[in-house]
């Protein structure tokens, strides 16, 4: 069982800012930006492209709908899209508030933010995600 598994299934827990029957969005406890999100599917599949194409396209909809919501209450210039899969054997999208192209950079230095601003920024997206 993948962490992502743990967390879906509330066994660690996690700033969640939305979900519905098929997906789960939470904070990125290590963010490279201020309201960086992972979605990932609660079906646990290893690799994005061995998701099935419903489920692969559900999961950027989903997506999609959590970055305008996320665009709405962070400031930035867009919300990027980034996969790369290695960290955690786990399909998942990383969604990252840029203004410019280096902030998307898996190697750009972690944020820090405390316990309180990790739920004031879960908060906010949540009620926008919902008002989306």
């Amino acid at each position: 069982m993948s962490i992502f598994s743990k967390i879906i299934a509330g066994e660690i827990p996690s700033y969640k800012v939305a979900e519905n029957e098929r997906f789960y969005a939470f904070l990125d406890i290590n963010p490279i930006a201020r309201g960086h999100v992972l979605v990932v599917p609660k079906k646990e599949v290893d690799y994005i492209f061995d998701l099935d194409d419903d489920t692969l396209s559900d999961m950027v909809l989903f997506s999609k709908k959590l970055a305008k919501a996320m665009k709405k209450v962070i400031n930035c210039k867009k919300i990027g899209l980034m996969v790369i899969g290695l960290e955690v054997p786990h399909a998942h999208i990383h969604l990252i508030p840029v203004s410019k192209e280096s902030d998307i950079s898996p190697g750009s230095p972690k944020k820090q933010f405390t316990t309180d601003e990790f739920n004031e920024i879960a908060n906010v997206i949540a009620e926008a995600f919902i008002s989306e």
